[in-house]
């Protein structure tokens, strides 16, 4: 079964819910600030999306680091901000067992089979 990771407030995820529903597509919800994340999730992740690809810097998460932070971040501290803060993962990410999908925009499900 696919997981999605949200944010319940999160729009975006709310439209990729609704996309998956539409399809009848089984999946389950993993709510980052909920249910957090473990490093085992996070290293499954980047198995197969690199970790700077994940790393959301549009958020609000990203926008409240101390300046030091956010600077010169390759995969080592971007792997441990995330850790540290998991609402920096991109989001929606859909991990449907063979690939995984960041972000969400109309279609992008479009080729997924029940």
């Amino acid at each position: 079964m696919a997981t999605l990771f949200v944010i319940k407030n999160c729009d975006t995820c709310r439209k990729a819910r609704k996309a998956l529903d539409e399809k009848g597509l089984p999946y389950q919800i993993h709510d980052l600030r909920e249910d957090g994340l473990s490093a085992a999730l996070l290293e499954h992740i980047l198995e197969r999306t690199p970790v700077l690809e994940i790393l959301n810097r549009r958020s609000t998460t990203w926008r409240n680091l101390a300046e030091e932070d956010k600077q010169d971040v390759d995969a080592n501290k971007a792997r441990a901000l995330i850790m540290a803060n998991p609402t920096l993962l991109k989001r929606p990410l859909l991990d449907t067992g063979d690939d995984i999908r960041v972000g969400y925009r109309d279609g992008d499900y479009d080729d997924l089979k029940g």
